[in-house]
Parts: C-alpha cells; sequence; structure tokens
C-alpha cells in the first residue's frame, strides 16, 4: 500500500523537477544564442562595412588583381586631345578620332571555318596581302595584335556592318581600337604660334608646346579576357580628355596678313617677312605671321626648307637635302620653326625714336612747342655722327622731328634726357627684358640685356646712336608692346596669346586675366604721342601706309645689316588706327625686299598698308570723310580696368613662360643705319670705319660689338 500511494507522487515531483531544468536550459540557451546572434550581426556588420570599404577606396585595385590572375590582354584608352580654337571659335588645332583593325589569333584559330570566313573578310576590306596578314598570327595564344592603324570611320563602319550580314556571321576575334591624330584643318596657317604635335602627345613650339599639360588628358584601359568557354569580355576605364585651349588670335585677321604678306612675296619678294598684329588697349596678340611657313601635319616634311637654299633648282635641291645629315636636317628644321617674331633681334632703326620722344616728354626735359635745329650731322666725343639728310632739316618741332625722322634732333633730345632718364624709359617699355609671352622662343633675360646700352655702359657715342634706334637690339613682340603701351595712355600689358582653358563640356578651367605690368608714360604724353605719329603718316615719312578714308598713327624704321655697305636692310612699319583711340596695331619688318634701292622701298609701309586695307573693314573701324581732321584734345584712350592699384613703373613680368625655344635662338645679323638712303655715303665721316678700331672699347663702354660698327655713319633714314 505505501509504495503505491508513493509511486505517482515521486513520479510527480521527477517531471517537475524535469521542467524546470529545462526551463532553466532553456533560458540559458537563449542568453547563449541571443549572444551569439549579436556577434554573429556584429561581425557581419563589420564585414559589410569593411567591404565597403574596399570597394570604395581600393576597388580598382582589387579588380587589378583579380584580372592580373586571369588570362587577359589591357590597352590603353587614348584621351582626345584638347582643340585649339580662335577667339570666335574657329578651330585651329584638333584631335581626329581614327580607328586601329584589332585581331585576337587564339580566337580566331579556334575554328577553321571561322577561321578562313575571318582572314576573307579582313583582306576583302583592307588593302593588306594576305601573307602580311598572316604574321599577326604567329603568336597563336595572343588575344591582342594591331594589324592596321589610322583607318577611317568609313572603313571600319562598312566591315563593321558586313560583319552583322548573314555572310559575315562567321567573322570571329576582329574589334576596332579608338585613336585620335592630330590635324590641323586650315594647313600653314598660322603655324609659328602653333606649334605642332609629336609622337606621344607631346606639344613642340607655339601654343601646342606652351599649354600642353592643358591640352593633354589622361589615357583610360581597357581589359580584355577569355572566360572559360572561350569568348572575349571587356571591362574598360573611361580616358578623361584634355582641354579646349581659347586663344586671343583671329583667323579671319590671321588669313588677312596671310594673304597680303603671299601677295607681296610673289610680286616683289623678301628675304622674310614677319607680322604682328595686336590690340593696343590689352596686348591680346590678334595675328602672328613669318612668310618661312610650314604646315603642321607634316613638320618634319624637308620641302619647307627650301627657303634656305633659293639659287637651287628644285632637282638641286632635292640632292642637297639627300646629302643633309640628321644633325644638320634637324638645325635648319628648328630655323624653319623658330618665330621670327618671338626669338630673333634685330636693330629696329626710326621706330626708336618713339621712346626716346616718351621719355623726354614724360620727365620735361622737353616741351612739346620746342624747337631744335638740324645742320646734317652731331659732333659726340670727338665723332661726326650724320643724320640721314645730310644737308640737315633746319628747324624743326619735336613732332616734325619725329615726322621727318631727324636723327640730329633726337641726338639733342637724348643728350638733354642724359644717361640716367634715357636708360629709365628703356626699361620702363620693356627694352632689354623679356616680356613673359606665353609662347616658347623668347630669349632669357640676361640674353636680351646684353643687347641694349644700360646706364653702365651708355656712354656718349652710345646715348646718341641708342636714340635713333642703332646699336641697340630688340624683339618684334618687346617693341610692339612697349608701342601699345606708347599709344594707350602709358599702360604696359604683359602680351599674351591664350584668354582662357575649356573643358571638353564648355566649362571654364581657368581664365587668363589681362596683366597690367605697370605704368610707363601718363595720358597726356600718350596722347601727343598719337597726334606726332598721326603726322609721320600724313606729312612725314609714313605717307605710304596711309589709307584713303582713315586716320592713322605710326612710325616707318630702317636698318642696314651686317655687314656694313652691302645694301642690305631691313624695313620695318609699326601703326595703328584710328589715330585718336587706337583699336588695333599693326607691325611689319620686311627683310631685304627684293627691290634695287631697299632702303627707299619704304617696305614696312607698304605691307601695312595693304594689310590695313583689308583689316580695318573687317574690324569696323570706319572711314572719316576727306577733311576729317582728329582732334586729340578731345580724345582718350579709355582707362583700363584693374582691380587693384597701379604697379610700381619698377615691377617686371610675372615669368609665365616655362618652356626653351625649340631651336636654338640667334641674334639677326641686322645693323642700323638708319632710315631712306641718300648717295651721300663719301661725305660721311664715320668714326668707326677706322680700320684701328679704336672707335669704342674698354670700360667706358664704349662697345666694341660688331652691332654698332658703323653707329656714327647715318646716311639712311626713313
Amino acid at each position: 500500500m505505501s509504495r503505491g500511494t508513493g509511486g505517482p507522487t515521486g513520479t510527480s515531483n521527477h517531471t517537475k523537477e524535469n521542467k524546470r531544468r529545462r526551463k532553466v536550459f532553456l533560458r540559458y540557451m537563449r542568453k547563449h544564442l541571443l549572444v551569439v546572434m549579436g556577434i554573429i550581426t556584429i561581425s557581419l556588420g563589420v564585414i559589410i562595412g569593411r567591404l565597403i570599404q574596399l570597394n570604395v577606396k581600393k576597388g580598382k585595385e582589387y579588380e587589378s588583381r583579380v584580372l592580373s590572375q586571369r588570362n587577359y590582354t589591357s590597352t590603353a584608352v587614348p584621351y582626345r586631345r584638347g582643340d585649339i580654337v580662335d577667339r570666335n571659335g574657329t578651330v585651329l588645332a584638333m584631335s581626329s578620332k581614327v580607328y586601329n583593325l584589332i585581331v585576337e589569333p587564339k580566337n580566331i584559330l579556334r575554328n577553321d571555318k571561322k577561321k578562313q570566313a575571318t582572314i576573307s573578310a579582313i583582306l576583302k576590306y583592307f588593302n593588306i596581302s594576305e601573307e602580311e596578314l598572316m604574321k599577326y598570327f604567329e603568336d597563336k595564344e595572343s588575344f591582342y595584335e594591331v594589324v592596321l592603324k589610322d583607318l577611317t570611320y568609313e572603313q571600319m563602319k562598312a566591315f563593321t556592318d558586313y560583319t552583322k550580314t548573314e555572310e559575315g556571321a562567321d567573322v570571329v576575334g576582329v574589334w576596332f581600337e579608338e585613336g585620335f591624330n592630330r590635324v590641323y584643318p586650315n594647313g600653314v596657317l598660322g603655324c609659328h604660334m602653333l606649334g605642332f604635335v609629336v609622337s606621344g602627345n607631346v606639344g613642340l613650339g607655339g601654343i601646342e608646346g606652351e599649354y600642353n599639360d592643358y591640352l593633354n588628358g589622361e589615357d583610360g584601359r581597357t581589359y580584355v579576357y577569355i572566360t572559360d568557354d572561350y569568348s572575349t569580355q571587356k571591362t574598360t576605364e573611361p580616358a578623361t580628355n584634355g582641354n579646349t585651349v581659347v586663344t586671343t588670335i583671329d583667323a579671319e585677321i590671321q588669313t588677312i596678313v596671310q594673304q597680303n604678306c603671299e601677295e607681296y612675296m610673289e610680286k616683289t619678294g623678301a628675304e622674310n617677312i614677319s607680322i604682328l598684329v595686336m590690340d593696343p588697349k590689352t596686348c591680346e596678340i590678334l595675328a602672328l605671321y613669318n612668310s618661312h611657313q610650314y604646315d603642321p601635319n607634316e613638320a618634319y616634311d624637308t620641302k619647307y626648307l627650301k627657303y634656305q637654299f633659293p639659287k637651287l633648282t628644285d632637282a638641286e635641291f632635292e640632292q642637297k637635302v639627300k646629302s643633309m645629315s640628321d644633325e644638320e636636317k634637324v638645325q635648319r628644321l628648328n630655323t624653319l620653326w623658330r618665330s621670327f617674331v618671338i626669338s630673333d633681334c634685330f636693330e629696329p632703326g626710326s621706330t626708336y625714336k618713339v621712346f626716346t620722344i616718351a621719355g623726354a616728354l614724360e620727365d620735361n626735359v622737353i616741351d612739346a612747342s620746342e624747337t631744335f635745329y638740324c645742320d646734317g650731322h652731331q659732333f659726340v666725343a670727338d665723332y661726326d655722327i650724320n643724320c640721314w639728310n645730310t644737308g640737315g632739316h633746319g628747324t624743326q618741332t619735336v613732332s616734325q622731328a619725329l615726322e621727318n625722322s631727324c636723327n640730329d634732333c633726337l641726338m639733342q633730345i637724348a643728350e638733354r634726357e642724359g644717361v640716367e632718364t634715357f636708360d629709365k624709359y628703356q626699361v620702363l617699355f620693356g627694352f632689354g627684358q623679356r616680356t613673359n609671352v606665353d609662347l616658347p622662343g623668347e630669349q632669357s633675360e640676361s640674353a636680351l640685356a646684353s643687347l641694349v646700352y644700360h646706364k653702365e655702359n651708355l656712354n656718349p657715342v652710345e646715348l646718341a646712336t641708342s636714340s635713333f634706334g642703332q646699336g641697340v637690339t630688340v624683339t618684334m613682340i618687346q617693341l610692339g608692346t612697349a608701342f601699345c603701351s606708347a599709344i594707350n595712355g602709358g599702360y604696359y600689358y604683359q602680351p599674351h596669346i591664350v584668354s582662357r582653358i575649356v573643358d571638353e563640356n564648355g566649362n571654364l578651367v581657368k581664365s587668363f586675366d589681362n596683366i597690367l605690368v605697370k605704368r610707363t608714360i601718363s595720358e597726356s604724353t600718350s596722347r601727343t604721342l598719337r597726334e606726332v605719329l598721326y603726322k609721320a603718316v600724313t606729312d612725314g615719312t609714313g605717307t605710304l601706309a596711309g589709307v584713303d578714308g582713315y586716320s592713322i598713327g605710326g612710325k616707318t624704321g630702317t636698318a642696314e645689316k651686317l655687314p656694313r655697305g652691302t645694301d642690305k636692310y631691313v624695313l620695318s612699319f609699326i601703326g595703328f588706327a584710328p589715330a585718336e583711340d587706337p583699336q588695333v596695331v599693326i607691325y611689319c619688318v620686311v627683310d631685304e625686299p627684293h627691290v634695287e634701292a631697299q632702303a627707299y622701298s619704304g617696305a614696312g609701309a607698304v605691307m601695312f598698308n595693304m594689310i590695313a586695307e583689308d583689316l580695318f573693314p573687317y574690324m569696323n573701324i570706319y572711314k572719316t570723310g576727306d577733311d576729317y581732321v582728329p582732334d586729340f584734345d578731345k580724345t582718350e584712350t579709355a582707362t583700363p580696368i584693374y582691380n587693384g592699384d597701379i604697379p610700381e613703373n619698377d615691377v617686371a613680368g610675372g615669368g609665365v613662360n616655362q618652356y626653351d625655344t625649340i631651336g636654338e635662338t640667334s641674334t639677326t645679323d641686322v645693323g642700323g643705319d638708319d632710315e631712306e638712303a641718300d648717295d651721300t655715303g663719301d661725305e660721311t665721316e664715320a668714326a668707326t670705319e677706322d680700320d684701328s678700331g679704336d672707335d669704342t672699347g674698354g670700360d667706358s663702354g664704349e662697345s666694341d660689338d660688331d652691332s654698332d660698327g658703323d653707329s656714327e655713319d647715318s646716311e639712311v633714314e626713313d
């Protein structure tokens, strides 16, 4: 009885104990499961976060690692080099898309039927022999062989369309890789300011060289890899294209200049013609021309060297080129590519008189109404230095001295100025210094400084001859920039040829503002110069430059080349219009015009006249009535927009040009017997012709440089 009574009770207690233990265990397990789940969740979060981090920061790196472990090839996706355009958007240089034909031998050779179909199609659509084509299948494991380069879009499309037909369905393992060729759509137009591109998208010379980093982009990459079924797949990282350079050049003005120079060369001829057209209010370059041109599309073609051998027949020239060493060819090509406007130096002649008078007026050394007397010569430090008019001009006002280009009066004015003042304005107007124009080829500061007499060596003879532009040496870009300052109110701007950089979508990357470097003279002095230079064209030596109906100012220059006595001259004219409010400056330099009496030809003024007749209407410079006389007292050039104080007069340029010249820059063999020739050479007493060579020397600063070997013999004037 007792065992039967106790049995159910024991069982019940055991069951309760089990339930209790189960609950404890379940609670224990739940806690552990929660902990484990928490750990798993946190771990997954960390892993996911890390994956996201790796994908964002190192996705390309790991993609490359994965690809490196597979059977693949990679090729560059070329960027498109940016365009060069003129101020109105006309394309001057561009990159044209071309196509390379690529074959995949491993893919093509897997199936004989498809191999034959593919080879037949290539032979049908492209100019290549079967023997040549099969060379590209020698590496049977290759997935990338370049068969043909620089194919046109039409060639590519014709083949691609064929592969989409039933007949071309078996063509496999052929595709086209895009590339770009540099194209200059206008041929020789503006070649010296554009430059050209060599392999590897490296700009050489001109804007191509100076702005190479902006024009270039960054290559992309295409990875081609084989899958398990031997088909190919591609992964592409796109290229970043280059930027577009917007220039200050006007292609229409450049064309006008080129056409007129070519006409002059055809009718008259010259050793060289160089032209610089500028906006005087900003020193923006509107056109830049040298007559010895080349086509940037074929810059290395030696046919453009023919001008260096004018006496050879075509057959003789061909033989001459064949006999040249590679070194000589490169040297001669460098000469061809170099821009005379930027790199070459010459004696300016009487165009320099503008700056002598400007300094004297500005420092009140002379008065505009003052007169000087020209008796045909001036005794300076025991030397008799003649005026070109050895009979004398007589009494001359300051205006008449410039109109008639009187050397005697200019020497008197320079003597009145003295060494300090004369050199001060040479420096202010930038002579003997870099302009820092944004084109390669400008000589170094030290080289340019040595080409002008400064106060340390500016002795009486050098002061006298420098006053009328003999014995000093300049570049066209130097004198053109200085002249703009002389007539624009005295504001010296850094000359430039690029206004802004934009990306391929037209978004502004960088803007190049007009850089006001310094103030040279006052508006009052500048106004006087404009009036005097106007009279030089209407009544003085510059009459050949005049264009009916237009008010023009300007100055002629003539310099005899070395060696003296060979009757070889450089003729120049720098002018502007309208005279009362200049909108454009045209600087023309003609080297040895092919005429009997070069010094009398006025070739620079003639060249100006030809260009101006076409240029002024295009620029909306309107004609005035026949009786029109500009009122210079009521006209004033616009004050430039400039944020900040005008720089002090001794502020130098900004040094933006970081590129060297293409070829070795050499000083042109130009002397400076100034201006219109007179057959009075026998009457001229020129101490520097003394065979003893004792005309200059020593620490006195008188140079024995050939550049002024005849500095006192000034028989020629314009």
